[in-house]
């Protein structure tokens, strides 16, 4: 999304900082709607952002990307908040 470019310019900087480091690209939905569809989703998500990072010039081999769909939560389904939160874009470095 275009909100997201600023963020992904900053994660891309950071990056590059550290070319050894490798990281894991984690997709999330909410928990609305059947589960296939939003590990499929989430899977997406995880997947688009990787391939800006790479087309951004950080090696493919440095990324991974899963989905994690609904298992994940960080705030409540119950409300609209927390499923904004919960729908999200997380990258962690592999130790």
């Amino acid at each position: 999304k275009f909100e997201s470019a600023e963020v992904l310019g900053q994660i891309l900087a950071v990056l590059k900082k550290f070319p050894k480091s490798r990281f894991r690209i984690e997709g999330h939905t909410d928990s609305v709607g059947k589960r296939a569809k939003n590990i499929e989703l989430s899977q997406n998500r995880a997947d688009a952002v990787k391939i800006y990072l790479i087309q951004g010039g950080i090696d493919a081999g440095r990324l991974e990307s899963q989905g994690f769909g609904p298992d994940r939560p960080i705030a409540s389904n119950k409300n609209k908040k927390g499923r904004e939160l919960n729908r999200r874009v997380e990258i962690n470095l592999i130790k």
